[in-house]
């Protein structure tokens, strides 16, 4: 069960930022929901300022955004994002917020059986995507390419790199190179925002995406690069390779394999 699914039988004003690829939520319309407080921005202050007393860190973090109040204006709001909103609810003493905690257990359960048996980690991706109406081929193509994402990155990780911005950097190079388009280009063309891209590939895209990051992963074992920039080059090459396959299968077939179809439309 998703957190935010919780939120669907009332509003929550929520506003993406397309630079940091992220969704804020209001705090206050949360609280609302949680607690059913008379007043929720009171209870938000409060509730803010014992958990700063007690220094807790998501309050620190948590910024102000303009979001459109019940009066029309645009107002300065506390935002938070995902994480930041279930740490928040966390604090929250309400029989509304029980189903988030059990949630929050659950998944926390789960990730600690998968750190000492990561296959179960693969078995419920299967389960998952299933249940998304994916189809059986589609879902072991996608875990195939999560295994080889996963040996590319551990390669980065033993050249020095640094997992987030090093890692995104890298990624959009590979990306670029094969498919002509970087990482954000690719997302908007499927409409997507913080969904990942992967999941929104047909069958040829995650083939071709498999073999760029698979080719970078090989030459990068070769060449052995030190520092970002050096690294930049290999992925280049590796996604160049691949982007030779896809304009050759163009060729032949006469169909561009970059598409717009995302899951509604891979379903």
């Amino acid at each position: 069960m998703s957190p935010i699914k919780l939120f669907e039988t009332r509003q929550v004003r929520s506003l993406w930022d397309e630079e940091r690829e992220t969704w804020y939520f209001s705090i206050v319309d949360v609280v609302a929901i949680l607690t059913d407080s008379a007043d929720p921005g009171a209870y938000w202050r409060k509730l803010k300022e014992r958990l700063k007393k007690e220094g807790n860190e998501t309050v620190t973090d948590c910024h102000g955004l303009k979001m459109q109040a019940a009066d029309g204006k645009m107002r300065l709001t506390d935002v938070a994002d995902t994480e930041q909103l279930l740490r928040l609810i966390q604090s929250i003493p309400s029989p509304k917020a029980e189903p988030f905690k059990r949630w929050l257990a659950k998944v926390g359960y789960e990730r600690i059986e998968e750190t000492a048996d990561p296959e179960l980690a693969l078995d419920r991706a299967m389960e998952t995507y299933l249940k998304k109406g994916y189809s059986r081929e589609w879902v072991n193509q996608r875990l195939k390419s999560i295994e080889v994402r996963k040996e590319l990155t551990e390669e980065w990780s033993d050249r020095g790199l640094k997992k987030g911005n090093d890692f995104a950097i890298l990624t959009d190079e590979i990306t670029k190179a094969w498919s002509g388009l970087t990482t954000k280009q690719y997302k908007q063309l499927k409409t997507l925002k913080k969904e990942n891209l992967r999941d929104h590939m047909t069958n040829l895209e995650l083939v071709l995406n498999m073999l760029a990051e698979a080719t970078t992963t090989e030459i990068s074992r070769a060449k052995k690069p030190r520092g970002l920039e050096r690294s930049r080059v290999i992925a280049r090459q590796g996604g160049t390779i691949a982007g030779n396959t896809r304009k050759q299968i163009e060729e032949r077939t006469g169909k561009p394999i970059i598409t717009s179809r995302n899951a509604k439309r891979l379903k």
